[in-house]
C-alpha cells in the first residue's frame, strides 16, 4: 500500500473515531447512557480486572454474568481497568474496535477494485446507520465480532483458509449464538471447495453452540439452563422450529415480513447496497444473526436502534462488492464501483441530518446534545448525594456514573438487608431489569423497607435514604459493598 493510500485511510479512520467519541462522550455526560448494557459490561470487566468471577449486581443479587450469556472474550479488556476503571473505557474500546474494521474491509475492497473505491467503502462503512446504532447503545460484546468477520472474509478471499478457520475459533468466544455464524463459514468455505478446513470450522461451529448452550451457560446460572428460547412463532423447542422450517418453509418467510418494523429493516440494510448482498455467498455470514432476530418474538429486536446490526455491517457492504465485481468482469463499468459506496455515503449523510432515530449522530452533528438539560444537571444532583461505598438501587440512567464507587443494582434487584439509597425515576413506564418494577412498585418497596426521602421529584428522580438498624448491621452492609467495591 503506497503511503498517500496509508494516510488517506488513517484520516477517514481518525474523522470517524473523533465522531464516534464525540457522540459517545456527550451521552455519557447527559445521562443518555444506562445500566443495560453499559453498566452490566463494566461490572463484569471491573471483576475481571481483580480477577475475579464477573458478578454483576445489575442483573440480581451474586449474578455471574456467564450464566446469562456466553462472552468470555470481553475479560480481555481487563487491562485497560488498569489503567481507568471507568465505564467509558469499555466505550472507547468499542469505537477502536469497529474503527478497525475499516482496515479489513478497504483490503478487501481495494483487491477488487483499487484505492479509491475502497476507500469510500471504508468510509461508507463507518458512517453508516448500523455503527451509528452501536456507537449510541454503548458497548456490547458483539463489538468484538465485527472486525473479525470483516477479517474472515479477507482470509477466504486471500485463499487463507486456515486463517479464516482460526478466526472463526475466535468468534465462539464473542456470544454463544457465533456458533451458527462459524457454521456459515463453514457452509462458504465448503462453496469455495476448501474441503477440510469446511469441515473443521463446521465442527468447530458446532461444538462451539453446544459448548456454550448446554455447558457453560447452564452451569453458571441460577436456573441451571439456558433461558433464551424466543422463538415460539416457529415452534415450543429448538426441535419444533426445525421442523417447522422444514416442512413451513413459506410461512416461514411470511413471519419475516409481518410487521413494519421487519420490513424497516429489510430496507435499511438492503436498498442503499442496491438488493445486490443476495447474490453472493457472503451474505450466508449474515443470515444466521438477521433471521434469528426476526424469527425471535421481542418486538424490540427488530428495530434498526440497537447494537445488533454491527456485525451485519461489513458482511452484506462487502456481499455487494462481490455481486458487483462479478456483474463488472462482463459489462465493465469502472464508476459503479465508486457509485455503491457513495450511494451508503449519500444515504447515511442525508439521514445523519433529518432521520435521527435510525441515523443518531443526527444530534451531534447538529449540535442538538452539545448543551446539559435539566433533567441532565438533575441527574447529577441525585448521583451527588450517594456517599461512596454502599449498596445502592438506582435508574437505569443514573447506574453507569455510580458503579466505579458502590455496588449498584436497579430498582428490586439488590439484597434488602444491605440496601441504604435508591434513586427512583418516575418518568418511565418501568425501571429496567429482567423483571422491572414499575416506579409504583419501586416506591411501595422503599416504604415497606423504611426508607425516607431525601430529594423528592427533581425532574422525575427522586433520592430515597435509610439507616441501618444497628451498628452492626451497618457494618456488614458496608463490608459486602465495599468487598465488592475493590478497585482493579
Amino acid at each position: 500500500m503506497r503511503r498517500s493510500h496509508q494516510l488517506q485511510l488513517a484520516a477517514v479512520m481518525t474523522a470517524a473515531s473523533v465522531l464516534y467519541l464525540a457522540h459517545s462522550l456527550l451521552r455519557y455526560r447527559n445521562f443518555e447512557a444506562k445500566g443495560y448494557d453499559l453498566g452490566i459490561f463494566d461490572q463484569a470487566v471491573r471483576q475481571y480486572a481483580l480477577l475475579k468471577a464477573p458478578i454483576v449486581p445489575i442483573k440480581g443479587e451474586d449474578f455471574h454474568l456467564l450464566g446469562d450469556h456466553f462472552h468470555p472474550i470481553i475479560a480481555t479488556l481487563a487491562p485497560l481497568y488498569w489503567i481507568w476503571p471507568d465505564p467509558r473505557m469499555l466505550n472507547i474500546a468499542m469505537i477502536a474496535l469497529l474503527v478497525s474494521t475499516a482496515i479489513p474491509v478497504y483490503l478487501v475492497v481495494r483487491g477488487w477494485f483499487g484505492h479509491r473505491p475502497a476507500l469510500l467503502s471504508a468510509a461508507a462503512l463507518l458512517a453508516f446507520w448500523p455503527f451509528q446504532a452501536i456507537v449510541n447503545w454503548d458497548f456490547h460484546e458483539i463489538a468484538f465480532g465485527v472486525p473479525v468477520i470483516a477479517w474472515v472474509i479477507w482470509a477466504i478471499e486471500r485463499r487463507r483458509p486456515w486463517l479464516s478457520v482460526g478466526l472463526s475459533a475466535v468468534l465462539l468466544l464473542v456470544r454463544e449464538d457465533m456458533g451458527v455464524t462459524v457454521l456459515a463459514i463453514a457452509l462458504v468455505l465448503a462453496i469455495r471447495r476448501a474441503w477440510l478446513p469446511a469441515t473443521v470450522t463446521a465442527v468447530l461451529g458446532a461444538a462451539g453452540y453446544w459448548f456454550a448452550v448446554e455447558v457453560v451457560i447452564p452451569h453458571f446460572s441460577a436456573a441451571g439452563e439456558f433461558g433464551y428460547w424466543e422463538f415460539t412463532a416457529l415452534g415450543p423447542t429448538a426441535g419444533a422450529a426445525v421442523i417447522f422450517l422444514l416442512t413451513q418453509p413459506w410461512n416461514a418467510v411470511v413471519i419475516l415480513f409481518d410487521h413494519p418494523l421487519k420490513v424497516g429493516l429489510w430496507l435499511l440494510h438492503f436498498l442503499p447496497l442496491w438488493l445486490l448482498p443476495f447474490a453472493s455467498p457472503y451474505v450466508l455470514l449474515g443470515a444466521p444473526i438477521l433471521l434469528s432476530r426476526l424469527f425471535n418474538d421481542r418486538l424490540n429486536v427488530w428495530a434498526p436502534v440497537y447494537q445488533y446490526d454491527a456485525i451485519l455491517a461489513p458482511v452484506f457492504l462487502l456481499a455487494a462488492l462481490d455481486v458487483l465485481r462479478r456483474i463488472l468482469a462482463r459489462w465493465p463499468r469502472p464508476r459503479l464501483a465508486l457509485a455503491l459506496p457513495v450511494t451508503v455515503l449519500a444515504v447515511s449523510l442525508v439521514g445523519s441530518l433529518v432521520f435521527a432515530q435510525v441515523f443518531p449522530f443526527q444530534r451531534t452533528l447538529t449540535g442538538d446534545n452539545w448543551t446539559v438539560s435539566e433533567r441532565a444537571e438533575a441527574h447529577q444532583r441525585a448521583v451527588d448525594l450517594i456517599p461512596d461505598g454502599v449498596c445502592v438501587e438506582a435508574a437505569d440512567t443514573a447506574v453507569p456514573h455510580l458503579v466505579d464507587r458502590t455496588a449498584v443494582g436497579l430498582n428490586g434487584t439488590t439484597d434488602e438487608h444491605t440496601l441504604t439509597w435508591l434513586i427512583i425515576d418516575d418518568t418511565v413506564e418501568e425501571l429496567g431489569g429482567s423483571d422491572p418494577l414499575t416506579p409504583q412498585q419501586a416506591f411501595d418497596r422503599a416504604e415497606r423497607l423504611g426508607f425516607d426521602t431525601v430529594v423528592e421529584d427533581d425532574h422525575g428522580l427522586w433520592v430515597l435514604s435509610r439507616e441501618a438498624e444497628d451498628a452492626e448491621s451497618s457494618a456488614a452492609e458496608l463490608a459486602t459493598c465495599r468487598d465488592y467495591l475493590e478497585r482493579p
